[in-house]
């Protein structure tokens, strides 16, 4: 088997959302000592961008936007071990915290966005739900993050994203960290109002908009 035949087996495996496959591909090209930022970069990230393609234009839906992004990182999940053991390191897109405000419990859109966050090259760290506003600075702060994404699904909750950048204005952290707003009941508008950096309307919106953000 050729090189480019290997990578369109990888690329259709995440298309398809075919998890076994995506996992022994991945351990077939460590055991065979392949270049893995090839197969991540040239197979799987391109199995992930056709996805975004194929759910922009209407033809995947919401299943399988997250059956692919969790065979993507089932299959990041194996080759982690031998990009550390080897000392490689992926070319990181930017160092992301991300979370449900505290008050809310709701994360199945924040677990979409975290998965095609890190799909497409982000360090993502998911803190979860109800998360309390510091303990976002305080991750932000330790890892230098580029991007705190902020994720809430009630009316009620959403005021917490504001706080949020209320609380980094007062420890003059401001500016430091790209802030990202998204959930049910928040737009573009409410960014604006709050001094948000971004808005994200859902998982494949919110990763052209955190690369932008990244690179400003």
């Amino acid at each position: 088997m050729s090189n480019e035949e290997f990578l369109g087996m990888v690329k259709k495996a995440i298309v398809t959302g075919n998890k076994d496959e995506a996992e022994q591909l991945a351990q077939q090209a460590i055991s065979e000592k392949m270049d893995l930022n090839e197969v991540i970069e040239q197979g799987y990230i391109l199995g992930i961008r056709e996805v975004g393609r194929l759910w922009e234009e209407g033809e995947y839906f919401l299943p399988e936007l997250i059956t692919s992004a969790e065979c993507m990182k089932a299959a990041m999940e194996i080759m982690k071990p031998e990009l550390e053991k080897a000392h490689i390191t992926t070319r990181s897109a930017g160092k992301i915290v991300i979370g449900t405000v505290e008050g809310d419990i709701h994360d199945i859109g924040k677990n979409l966005v975290s998965s095609i966050l890190s799909a497409n090259g982000f360090d993502v760290v998911d803190l979860g739900a109800d998360v309390k506003l510091d303990r976002f600075i305080e991750k932000a702060d330790e890892l230098n993050a580029d991007l705190i994404c902020l994720s809430a699904l009630l009316t009620t909750t959403m005021t917490g994203q504001k706080r949020l950048i209320e609380r980094l204005k007062e420890k003059g952290l401001y500016g430091r960290f790209k802030v990202m707003v998204g959930g049910a009941p928040v737009n573009q508008k409410w960014a604006d109002d709050i001094g948000a950096d971004g808005y994200s309307e859902n998982a494949l919106t919110a990763v052209g908009a955190a690369k932008k953000l990244v690179e400003k």
